[in-house]
């Protein structure tokens, strides 16, 4: 049981120097892909912000302990934080041994009974809030494991949208921009139309700038998909950057003003996610030679208020009594899994089997058979589905073997 409301210990966390950092639990944290590391991953560049004296390449495997306090579970312990950098320290001292890792995992949970480390919280989204050390106590981590989709929405409300692989990094009170270094994808001011300085940009343009700084249209589908997505991730954050930073410096006379600024910012990143992977698909099956409204319908409205995201053949086939239901399907699209499954199930009623792509990044055996047996296949780019338990990834299909299949149902 949490030691307190959700509400109380979010507002106790936004401290001056506070460094949130928020991410989704990945199958490979939890240890779900068997994995031999016991704990959480986290950046080298926020690990070596909160500690500086594990960026140390001179020593191997650097460490340094500290309290973690799970406020959402009233579990607390010591923890350790390591550099495992066999990699940097040979290549440092010129060691003939070739060392392949180079990465940063916060150990000594308890094993499974820890909630950071339970496969049943594989895709959670957690609040790691780093308080900066006293010089009279250890430094000291708050942590908040969400337990389902409204929670989720509570936090994200807050911060802004969460996608698997992609962590959030704040610096209290600074809310409104993570500190991210430049990605190849990310704009600098000269680069950015002046229209879209002086009226933000819409999901769809994002998209269509994106494919044109990602064509790659000889790569798969499943490649492309991944490669595009993340390239208009940091698209949005290098314009948001751009537009909103210079407002932000301008600095604020009353609370008001910043709280409506910060909602203005974080409702547009909401929008944004909510669409982006929509709109790639439907770029995606246009590059593939499926024509809208012939070979698929996008976002069609079907049986009063229903409207999945796609459907195939077409809307007209679905809402034709007399087209056969076994030749039609869906296809949802849910960027992270979690409770949001059950939505696909009131989705086009007239299809048994009900496809969902995802770009989560694995997900528990018992959470994979309730989906399976609530008729959900779910579909995921193959570069994902190593990332999922062995039992499972037999399972799963590629959106290039999706697209495969319903070329079949073209009339």
């Amino acid at each position: 049981m949490p030691i307190q409301d959700l509400g109380d210990w979010l507002d106790e966390q936004q401290q001056d120097g506070v460094l949130w950092y928020v991410k989704r639990l990945s199958a490979n944290d939890t240890q779900f892909t068997g994995g031999h590391q016991a704990g959480f991953y986290i950046s080298k560049r926020s690990a070596f912000r909160l500690f500086p004296s594990l960026n140390n390449v001179s020593e191997k495997n650097p460490r340094v302990q500290f309290d973690m306090r799970v406020d959402s579970h009233a579990d607390a312990r010591t923890v350790t934080i390591i550099w495992y950098n066999n990699e940097p320290h040979y290549k440092f001292h010129n060691d003939p041994r070739t060392g392949t890792r180079n990465e940063l995992r916060i150990t000594g949970h308890g094993g499974s009974g820890s909630p950071l480390l339970d496969p049943e919280m594989t895709g959670a989204l957690v609040v790691f809030a780093f308080h900066p050390p006293t010089v009279t106590e250890h430094p000291v981590c708050h942590a908040w494991v969400c337990e389902n989709a409204v929670e989720e929405d509570r936090i994200e409300d807050l911060i802004g949208p969460v996608l698997p692989g992609k962590p959030h990094i704040w610096l209290w009170p600074d809310l409104l921009f993570d500190h991210r270094k430049p990605a190849p994808c990310w704009l600098e001011p000269d680069d950015i139309p002046q229209e879209w300085r002086e009226q933000f940009p819409t999901a769809a343009e994002i998209v269509r700038k994106t494919v044109e700084l990602r064509p790659e249209l000889s790569d798969d589908v499943d490649r492309r998909l991944i490669r595009r997505h993340d390239c208009e991730y940091d698209l949005f954050q290098s314009l948001e950057h751009a537009v909103e930073f210079p407002r932000v410096r301008q600095g604020y006379e009353t609370m008001t003003e910043f709280r409506n600024h910060a909602q203005s910012v974080l409702q547009r990143r909401r929008a944004r996610a909510g669409r982006s992977l929509e709109l790639h698909v439907r770029q995606i099956l246009c590059e593939e030679d499926l024509v809208e409204d012939k070979h698929f319908s996008y976002q069609p409205v079907v049986e009063e208020s229903n409207h999945p995201d796609f459907l195939f053949p077409n809307a007209q086939a679905y809402n034709d009594p007399s087209f056969p239901a076994q030749k039609l399907r869906m296809l949802a699209v849910k960027t992270t899994l979690r409770d949001r499954w059950r939505q696909v199930l009131e989705e086009a009623e007239r299809i048994e089997t009900k496809h969902l792509l995802t770009l989560e990044r694995g997900i528990s055996e018992p959470q994979f058979q309730k989906i399976d047996e609530a008729g959900i296949q779910l579909v995921a780019p193959k570069s994902l589905h190593a990332k999922y338990p062995q039992s499972v990834q037999s399972h799963l299909q590629t959106l290039e073997s999706f697209i495969g299949d319903v070329r079949l149902l073209v009339p």
